[in-house]
């Protein structure tokens, strides 16, 4: 059982998110799981022989046709059909690695014992899960609204044996790959359709996956920004602890104190300076690297909720004797957390930029554009337009998206979140800013070069020593495309501790 992470009532974390996919973990129900789901089941199978109201979803129509009452025979019919008429995603495929992430979120949402499923739709989900069968899902098509109609379809499609999946990186027919497990296809009972693609696991997904991916950004975003400061010939003073006490922000105080510490036994650092400031983009370092930390732990806080939580519809209360349809799937609070996540991770580029705009202009001692003979050799002029042109696009995509509604399903569905475009325009910035960084190491290593025989502190000239073995330094005009992505790479191939990043959240050791 230690490769395994058990679907229980307890919460998910990101501890135990990060765990189950950075250890392969495999997922099996609890005891207490499977009982809910199965009281819960047998609760609607009751229901519906005994009673025979309409029910929205249950054993009516979809949307504006909640009014049409359909038939007992037709019910499976009926969820079938919801399954492939929302399956009308476009655009590019979600990549495997969030797709992974809404399978487990969607197994835990159903786990609660609140939707009506079948144990034996759930176990299939797990068994996508376990055995790495990744459905195709699109990235366009969720109004993040109705849950993540669209989305979810294609994620529940395999189940049927119909849509496409990808196992051991080969694309395979869901038929095919059912076949290949000798698993029959999934008959959808009253409701499940339902349970299916009503939910926020698109959202979610890309949430989780988009809070790691920035927990590490940011930190990296701080060791090459202390980088950058003592190439520079920065001043630490704005990092003293006594300024960030009288105005404690916990980001704030944070980044001034992993500063100091980074910055620990620099000759650089240390040495008398000429001038008595520093421009914003080193001298406020910890108010804007800090605020954005802020931001994320924000984010964590209202991702962690609807993870742990039930946002299919209707809501399923077998112990109160109660079917109650709701709003849950809707996205709203993703959508403006996405959309703040958005905003400030797009900070960390903008910042970036300006301190990469600092070191190439030729000031302080250090060469224009970081190269011997500038005029014959540009040096790094040019990764600064590159960083620029990507700081641009962040500014437009960190507009929110939350802020518009379009009227759906012939009015009834009469505001929407849009929080699924803020996932997937958030996915794009945060990549965005991975490459602004490394643009910014790849300047503030050459930079450093130009202060030796003087030396940063040992913890960066460590963490230097293992960049030059990808990324030289540069004597004379190259191809500098292959550095960027090089460093770039590097940056992803950088092990950060998951208990720096989240156990001890940010504070220093």
């Amino acid at each position: 059982m230690n490769n395994y992470h058990v679907i229980s009532s307890g919460a998910l974390d990101i501890v135990t998110i990060y765990n189950i996919f950075y250890k392969n973990k495999k997922l099996k129900l609890s005891e207490g799981s499977i009982k809910n789901i199965k009281k819960c089941k047998s609760y609607l199978d009751d229901k519906l022989t005994n009673n025979k109201k309409p029910m929205y979803g249950i054993n009516t129509g979809f949307g504006s046709l909640y009014n049409v009452k359909i038939s007992d025979s037709d019910l499976s019919q009926l969820q079938e059909n919801l399954v492939m008429s929302h399956a009308c995603g476009t655009g590019e495929r979600v990549p495997e690695s969030v797709v992974k992430v809404m399978l487990l979120l969607k197994i835990q949402s159903l786990s609660y014992g609140h939707s009506g499923v079948q144990l034996a739709t759930v176990e299939r989900l797990i068994e996508f899960f376990n055995n790495d069968i990744f459905p195709f899902v699109y990235t366009q098509g969720s109004l993040g609204a109705s849950g993540d109609l669209a989305p979810l379809a294609h994620l529940a499609l395999p189940l049927l044996g119909k849509g496409k999946v990808v196992h051991n990186n080969e694309v395979f027919e869901a038929s095919v790959i059912l076949e290949k497990f000798n698993w029959k296809p999934i008959t959808l009972e009253a409701k499940e359709g339902l349970a299916l693609l009503n939910g926020t696991q698109f959202m979610s997904a890309y949430g989780v996956y988009l809070l790691l991916l920035s927990h590490k950004t940011s930190y990296l975003a701080d060791i090459i920004a202390s980088i950058s400061l003592d190439a520079f010939d920065g001043r630490l003073d704005p990092f003293h602890d006594l300024v960030h006490a009288v105005r404690p922000h916990p980001g704030q105080r944070k980044v001034a104190r992993r500063f100091n510490e980074f910055l620990k036994g620099s000759e650089l650092i240390s040495r008398d300076k000429e001038h008595v400031q520093d421009p914003y983009s080193f001298r406020c370092i910890p108010q804007v690297h800090g605020a954005t930390k802020d931001t994320l732990d924000f984010v964590e806080q209202v991702i962690l909720t609807e993870i742990n939580s039930v946002t299919d519809n209707p809501n399923i209360f077998h112990e109160e004797d109660l079917i109650i349809s709701g709003g849950n799937f809707h996205g709203q609070p993703l959508a403006l957390a996405l959309d703040y996540l958005k905003i400030a991770m797009a900070e960390i580029g903008n910042i970036s930029e300006r301190r990469v705009f600092q070191l190439v202009s030729g000031l302080r001692g250090l060469p224009a554009f970081l190269v011997d003979n500038p005029g014959l050799n540009s040096g790094f002029m040019i990764p600064q337009y590159t960083a620029a042109s990507i700081v641009s696009a962040n500014k437009q995509l960190a507009t929110p998206a939350s802020v518009d509604s379009i009227v759906s399903s012939n009015g009834q569905e009469d505001h929407v979140s849009m929080g699924a475009n803020s996932a997937t325009q958030a996915y794009t910035l945060v990549k965005n800013v991975e490459r602004i960084i490394a643009i910014e190491l790849m300047n503030a290593s050459q930079a450093i070069e130009f202060r030796r025989p003087l030396k940063t502190s040992p913890l960066l000239e460590s963490f230097l020593e293992q960049y030059r073995k990808v990324v030289p330094f540069i004597k004379v005009d190259e191809v500098l495309h292959d550095d960027i992505q090089a460093s770039i790479q590097f940056l992803k191939d950088v092990d950060i501790e998951i208990e720096e990043l989240f156990l001890n959240h940010y504070n220093l050791k």
